[in-house]
């Protein structure tokens, strides 16, 4: 009973910050979604093209994100010192901790800057190669256009990463729910103007909505800035002078951020390798494919909202030396994801038309085909979902550790070392198809989060055993 009290009370406190956390994330997704259905009105060319294009930035955008999410870990870790020394009526050390999150800002703005410029100029650069890279020459050209548009707004982009890392490792992450769901409305407003052209806004088609875009994320940056500056709390730790920053934090910043990156891009390139092998078995596996895939992706970002939240949990728990704290954590969240997951499997299995119905009009007869194996890819998916989400929260532990090459190193092994042979051999060899190709990346996740896991336990256990005398942030020892 008291182990259920107990569990009930660290699942309330996580979803304190993983619910905003979730939703936010949810509400990018529609960001994209409605980007990608105005692409869709303009016609076949310019859905290709302007796909074509998302798929470069958001590749780019995924990895520079990575580059800066150590950040809010960082300034968890300090801001628990900080409310230690306060209430040990420290004001030196508590003064210190302040000077040590503003200069974590100023860092993580310089990190965002340089990875957003570096990543603009290789879109373009992207964008002149399309034509040498096998695209069709009328795709290629739409898709550079649209390229130059969205190049400018990946640094506003990456500002608002960085400022929403601080606001999350503050543990004041709220305003970023209502700014990314007031976006979508503003980025369908905005696609709607510059693609017609209205109010004298010139008519711009497919290039108009990388501008709708760009500024999005501009007056998202400008919007979560000024948020933190009304908030007593955030406002006087908030410096955006990032030619201030520090070298030292610039380069623990990209020493953390670095593997952080790669992880990511190891990941989409692992989903990216598996949509091409369901595609060897025809066009209506790969529509069954990309259905189930998308399912996995919206539950996906219940598991980052999770991993996030236990992340900064264990960042905070180790800076105050409370280990004990901290392995409770991981059994929250994975606790947390099991009901989700088990909750959405549910759904699944017993309703699985009206899940697949946005995809698949069961009335078509084009459609039957990739229905049919879409509701047979369920079955793995329900158990799958769950791997998925342990491996990402396994990721946000070690993250919490400041062990981020270890979460790198483990995921590499875990997608590409087993799960990608593991599908290929049950798709082709062993004869399963695309339900050979789904348990293989099943058989890959579950081995991640595994090994993840175990991993955190052995460097919790370490850490407790050798004591708080290295800090988290490397800058001085958690008392």
């Amino acid at each position: 009973m008291q182990q259920l009290t107990t569990l009930l009370r660290d699942s309330r406190a996580l979803a304190a910050l993983a619910v905003p956390l979730a939703l936010t994330q949810l509400a990018q997704v529609a960001l994209t979604t409605t980007d990608t259905v105005m692409m869709g009105l303009l016609g076949t060319e310019a859905l290709a093209a302007g796909g074509l294009a998302l798929v470069v930035f958001n590749q780019l955008r995924t990895m520079g994100v990575g580059l800066v999410t150590s950040v809010g870990n960082q300034v968890a870790a300090t801001a628990a010192r900080a409310e230690k020394d306060e209430e040990a009526a420290s004001a030196r050390d508590a003064a210190a901790d302040g000077d040590e999150i503003r200069d974590l800002v100023r860092a993580a703005m310089a990190v965002a800057t340089l990875a957003g410029a570096a990543g603009a100029l290789l879109m373009i650069l992207i964008g002149q190669a399309a034509p040498l890279l096998g695209q069709d020459a009328a795709v290629a050209g739409r898709a550079q256009a649209m390229l130059a548009a969205l190049a400018p707004g990946l640094v506003p982009c990456l500002w608002f990463q960085a400022v929403r890392q601080f606001t999350v490792g503050m543990r004041r992450p709220q305003a970023l729910l209502r700014i990314t769901l007031a976006s979508v409305a503003v980025n369908a407003a905005l696609n709607w103007a510059f693609v017609h052209g209205t109010s004298g806004i010139p008519r711009l088609g497919l290039t108009g909505i990388g501008v709708a875009t760009s500024g999005v994320h501009l007056l998202s940056f400008l919007a979560l800035y000024a948020s933190a500056r009304r908030d007593p709390r955030l406002a006087p730790l908030l410096s955006l002078d990032f030619w201030r920053a520090d070298a030292r934090t610039v380069r623990r910043l990209l020493r953390l951020g670095t593997p952080i990156a790669a992880t990511y891009g190891s990941e989409a390139g692992f989903f990216s390798v598996t949509a091409l092998l369901a595609g060897g078995f025809g066009a209506a596996a790969l529509a069954a494919h990309t259905a189930v895939n998308q399912l996995v992706y919206v539950v996906f970002q219940v598991a980052v909202g999770l991993s996030h939240a236990a992340s900064i949990n264990v960042s905070r728990e180790l800076a105050l030396g409370r280990y004990s704290a901290a392995r409770r954590i991981k059994n929250t969240a994975l606790a947390c994801g099991a009901a989700v997951t088990t909750l959405v499997g549910i759904l699944y299995l017993t309703a699985p038309d009206l899940v697949l119905r946005p995809y698949f009009d069961p009335g078509a007869p084009a459609d039957q085909q990739g229905l049919r194996i879409a509701t047979s890819l369920l079955v793995i998916v329900a158990a799958l979902q769950f791997f998925d989400c342990a491996q990402n929260i396994g990721v946000g532990l070690l993250r919490g550790l400041d062990d981020t090459r270890s979460g790198f190193r483990i995921t590499l092994i875990g997608y590409w070392a087993v799960g990608l042979p593991a599908s290929w051999l049950l798709a082709h060899p062993l004869g399963g198809g695309t339900r050979g190709l789904w348990s293989g990346l099943l058989i890959g996740l579950a081995t991640t989060a595994l090994l993840l896991l175990r991993r955190y336990g052995r460097a919790l256990n370490t850490r407790a055993a050798t004591g708080p005398g290295v800090a988290l942030t490397g800058v001085r020892p958690a008392p």
